[in-house]
């Protein structure tokens, strides 16, 4: 069994409020959320962070960005507007090392560095 949780909850291993599914992203609820919709989108492909991804990559990275798109509308962002949040490496307190972005929403974020 892979030991990345997110690459567990891919795999169907490990549960997860999934909100978008395509066949290279997922989209699912965080667990330990930093605004009132705080959504995790992940390549189902494994890439630890922006520095692992390659040329090959491209692609997913792309529809990476669309499906952020697709989830701020779904949730009702499209008006007030949401903040995409890439944490890459340990000392942006990226906790799992599998690239993700939030979709972070549904209040005034203001000007603070959060996710």
């Amino acid at each position: 069994m892979n030991n990345c949780i997110f690459c567990q909850i891919v795999e169907g291993e490990v549960p997860a409020k999934k909100v978008f599914e395509s066949e290279e992203i997922l989209a699912f609820w965080d667990i330990n959320p930093v605004a009132p919709i705080d959504i995790l989108i992940i390549p189902k492909k494994h890439i630890g962070n922006l520095f692992d991804a390659k040329e090959e990559d491209l692609i997913a990275l792309g529809y990476l960005l669309m499906a952020a798109k697709e989830v701020a509308i779904s949730h009702g962002l499209l008006n007030s507007g949401f903040r995409l949040v890439i944490n890459n490496g340990k000392d942006a307190d990226q906790i799992i090392p599998h690239l993700h972005a939030h979709v972070l929403g549904g209040k005034n974020l203001g000007s603070k560095i959060i996710a």
